[in-house]
């Protein structure tokens, strides 16, 4: 089944960034000139996903304002004769059919997911993590949709990382198959050392099919009252199994300053516009240190 529709998940606080994200979110967080969510809702068009839900919080309207049209500053654009930056900024507002729904307490990640039931009805949809940009290619949420295809199960997003990351995202049981994905069969959030099944861990992606919303709605919330969606899935990979997808692409974790900082550069240096003069700008300060 073609997945068409897709959930992004916005509402954190985005404490690891303040104080930028006192008054900005997240999400808006530029990588050079275009800001981190819409990368992400990028992929999604680039997958030929149509329908996309932003799950938003208190104090995230300017992310609607982003996606919505802007009348007055296209006809500025046009009066100016900037036809390229009018068309640029029009497409924003026309990449998809985006909807938005307000979580109004942060209670977790699955609590997050909860809110999309009546926009996911009875079809599979795909998540994407707010804080995760990742480039590439071959868009990675459409790796999973094309794995979901295939398996007809849920689908993870995994990458293997050090034994310090795994304690802060999760840990999947699983065995290789014979295309390069892997059959996952448990998996943890946030695991103690003892309780690592692999280094491989669900970073920013996954597809999900509608009986999630039951498990979800059967999971005990857990610390600081959080329901989290990585309970609900070691459910579902108990029950039926889940597939884990090593994708290719750039992971950027925007909710690291070390990392949001690289996706800045590493964009700047591939546009032609400005990435020769950067380039020899960064090699001058370097000599300096």
């Amino acid at each position: 089944m073609k997945i068409k529709k897709a959930v992004i998940t916005a509402a954190g606080y985005g404490t690891r960034m303040l104080p930028a994200t006192k008054s900005m979110p997240k999400e808006m967080l530029p990588i050079l000139d275009k800001p981190a969510i819409q990368y992400i809702v990028e992929e999604c068009v680039s997958a030929g996903i149509t329908d996309i839900l932003i799950i938003l919080s208190r104090g995230k309207h300017v992310v609607e304002d982003h996606f919505d049209r802007s009348p007055d500053l296209e006809r500025q654009l046009l009066k100016s004769g900037k036809q390229e930056l009018y068309e640029e900024v029009v497409k924003i507002g026309s990449m998809a059919n985006i909807v938005y729904v307000r979580q109004a307490e942060q209670l977790g990640l699955g609590h997050a997911v909860l809110c999309a039931k009546s926009f996911a009805g009875d079809e599979p949809f795909a998540v994407l993590y707010g804080d995760d940009v990742i480039m590439g290619e071959d868009p990675v949420i459409g790796q999973l949709c094309r794995a979901y295809d295939k398996y007809g199960k849920g689908i993870v997003g995994i990458k293997k990382v050090s034994d310090e990351d795994v304690m802060r995202y999760s840990s999947m049981k699983l065995e290789a198959l014979d295309d390069g994905s892997y059959a996952i069969s448990d998996m943890i959030e946030k695991p103690s050392p003892e309780q690592i099944f692999s280094n491989y861990a669900i970073l920013g992606r996954c597809v999900l099919p509608p009986d999630i919303f039951d498990i979800l709605e059967h999971t005990p919330y857990g610390k600081n009252n959080e329901l989290q969606l990585t309970d609900a899935m070691k459910t579902l990979a108990n029950r039926d199994g889940m597939i884990g997808v090593d994708f290719t692409g750039m992971r950027y974790d925007m909710g690291n300053k070390l990392s949001a900082l690289k996706a800045s550069i590493e964009v700047a240096l591939e546009r032609p516009d400005i990435g020769g003069e950067l380039k020899e700008y960064i090699k001058e300060l370097a000599a300096k240190f």
